[in-house]
């Protein structure tokens, strides 16, 4: 399902644990945020679908200045998870540089795809 649900517009509201919240930073994202724009990968560990997301992810990253790729494990971090609404693995959130949901999409994306949603956020 590629694409599906492009919403994750950051609504303005604060985070109420459940439901999208407001901008994420590196004490929900477990690191820092890149400088432009960050991929935001929600893996858990049998996840065959997440190994080739994460190769797409770092390699669109290195080919962006300013973009960092965050993997997050889906399984460790159960609050934010629910906290998004995060529902199946991989799921990848593209930020931008405040930290807000630009776009998010369920399953393997296609690179093309990553690089047209970066395009949204830089």
């Amino acid at each position: 399902m590629h694409g599906h649900g492009a919403d994750g517009d950051g609504d303005g509201r604060p985070p109420t644990g459940r439901g999208r919240g407001g901008p994420l930073g590196a004490g929900e994202l477990g690191r820092e945020p890149g400088e432009r724009a960050s991929l935001v990968q929600f893996s858990t560990a049998f996840c065959q679908p997440c190994r080739a997301t994460r190769r797409i992810l770092a390699e669109v990253a290195g080919l962006v200045p300013g973009v960092a790729h965050i993997e997050i494990d889906a399984e460790r971090n159960l609050d934010l998870v629910r906290a998004l609404g995060i529902a199946k693995t991989p799921t990848v959130l593209v930020l931008d540089a405040a930290g807000r949901v630009v776009r998010r999409a369920e399953g393997m994306p296609r690179k093309a795809d990553v690089i047209a949603a970066l395009g949204e956020a830089v």
